[in-house]
């Protein structure tokens, strides 16, 4: 049997990171196998639908590098196939018009709860007696009156649901539009879906939809239903946790691979290996192995992860990240340091892309005035011999490198008889604005001989400004 998968999103917002783990698991288990994984956009709600939500869910997923082997499908433009399906279960006695108007519905409903029975439709319209011209009557499945439905689930485990708590199901409103379960079961079964990855919201449809794959006279897909994300407060993940739309994750500066790699341990584990390659992923990932509870979101492990990631990526696209970065800054990132230069700098001690991007926005423009905390802390009169001092080597240096700034920095502590960071530090501060940066040496190398002294003469006339009181 060949493994086939699908993602199949509703496009009335944006990408939840929910769905991406959703989206990734059926994916990695295509993969894994050697199996395919479609990509289907699930828009009959046309209503809520949107081409800027669709767009979105295409942007994100092409981001992440999950790619589809088919897609993406169009509900939407399956409508005359959904409407065959229908007509072929109506004429086979398996579907069924029912004219019950709201009222009686919610009557119908009423009287249940009243009886401490579950809310349900009571299929007063199954044997066909009651139609009526005033009407517009929905479809609904002649859901089997008894017997059980057992569930294998691949995460879950055996679940098992009795025929007589499913009322029947509608499939199709009285305007005709088919419904989300209906046509999942045709789409699924018409793209011979193997298994079906999906959130655990969807569990109560799942005995539903296997009746309907038997009458259409189909084998079910396994099923496997994720446990659901919740924020660090065991509630259900949302905004208010942080960002949740996954392209918020790539202005925020995460790498791909690292938000894949976070989102494949939140409810998945292989021993205690935390970090993986995209390789590994595809390679170890299986179903046995994801938990049946709950998983906790937790923005510093992403950030944990992110940075590992940064450590082992090439060079030359974290530069070209940077640079993006840089331009959404509106800097250009020719006006300064090579690139290259500068992730080699500042990867290190930064867990994303946009951290370091606004570590090192000081040498590719001009800051408006010193960090106040940091000024008051360095940029004192008795820190202006030094600067002074570290100006004239660094004016007359033959060579701007790393190692001969950083050589004249230690060269006029030693001849002032000072300890390095009381020279080092006004001249960070003086450099940057702020009192943390890559050792000296480095900091001026990246900001280059001519914008280091301006920005020399600057501070000194901060100091000189402080200094009169002013």
């Amino acid at each position: 049997m060949t493994v086939r998968t699908r993602f199949a999103p509703s496009p009335t917002g944006h990408l939840h990171i929910g769905s991406v783990r959703t989206a990734l698991y059926a994916w990695l288990l295509a993969r894994h196998h050697g199996g395919e994984y479609i990509l289907r956009i699930e828009d009959t709600d046309r209503e809520r639908s949107t081409q800027e939500a669709i767009d979105a869910i295409l942007d994100g997923l092409s981001w992440l590098g999950i790619d589809a082997d088919e897609g993406p499908v169009y509900q939407s433009r399956r409508f005359d196939r959904h409407a065959e399906v229908l007509q072929r279960l109506l004429d086979q006695d398996l579907a069924y018009r029912c004219y019950c108007s709201r009222e009686e519905i919610d009557a119908m409903r009423a009287e249940a709860q009243a009886k401490g029975l579950k809310p349900r439709y009571d299929g007063r319209c199954r044997d066909g007696s009651r139609a009526r011209d005033d009407v517009a009557p929905v479809v609904r499945f002649k859901n089997p009156l008894e017997g059980q439905v057992v569930v294998d689930d691949l995460v879950k485990g055996r679940i098992t649901f009795n025929n007589a708590e499913l009322d029947d199901l509608i499939l199709a409103r009285s305007d005709g539009s088919p419904t989300y379960n209906f046509v999942v079961v045709v789409d699924d079964t018409d793209m011979r879906i193997s298994h079906v990855v999906r959130g655990d919201d969807h569990l109560n449809n799942t005995p539903r939809q296997i009746n309907l794959f038997r009458a259409l006279r189909t084998e079910p897909p396994a099923f496997a239903h994720l446990p659901m994300i919740h924020g660090p407060d065991d509630t259900k993940l949302s905004k208010r946790h942080g960002a949740v739309d996954v392209l918020e994750y790539r202005k925020m500066g995460f790498l791909p691979e690292a938000l894949l790699n976070y989102l494949l341990r939140l409810g998945w584990s292989r021993g205690d290996q935390e970090i993986f390659t995209l390789d590994e992923m595809i390679d170890l990932f299986g179903l046995e192995a994801v938990s049946r509870s709950a998983a906790r979101f937790d923005p510093l492990k992403l950030l944990w992860v992110n940075h590992q990631h940064i450590q082992s990526v090439d060079a030359g696209r974290l530069a070209e990240l940077l640079a993006s970065q840089l331009r959404a800054q509106g800097l250009d990132p020719a006006n300064g340091p090579p690139l290259p230069l500068t992730v080699k700098a500042l990867s290190e001690r930064s867990q994303t892309v946009l951290e370091m991007a606004e570590r090192a926005n000081c040498y590719y423009g001009e800051f408006e005035e010193f960090d106040a905390k940091s000024a008051k802390a360095h940029l004192r009169p008795v820190a202006r011999n030094a600067l002074a001092a570290v100006r004239e080597t660094l004016e007359i240096l033959e060579t701007w490198t790393e190692e001969s700034a950083q050589a004249a920095v230690e060269t006029v502590a030693d001849r002032l008889e000072l300890k390095l960071g009381k020279v080092a530090q006004p001249l960070r501060v003086a450099l940057t604005a702020k009192a943390a940066s890559p050792g000296i040496g480095t900091t001026l190398m990246l900001v280059g001989r001519e914008r280091a002294l301006l920005r020399i003469d600057r501070a000194l006339a901060y100091i000189d400004a402080r200094a009169a009181g002013q």
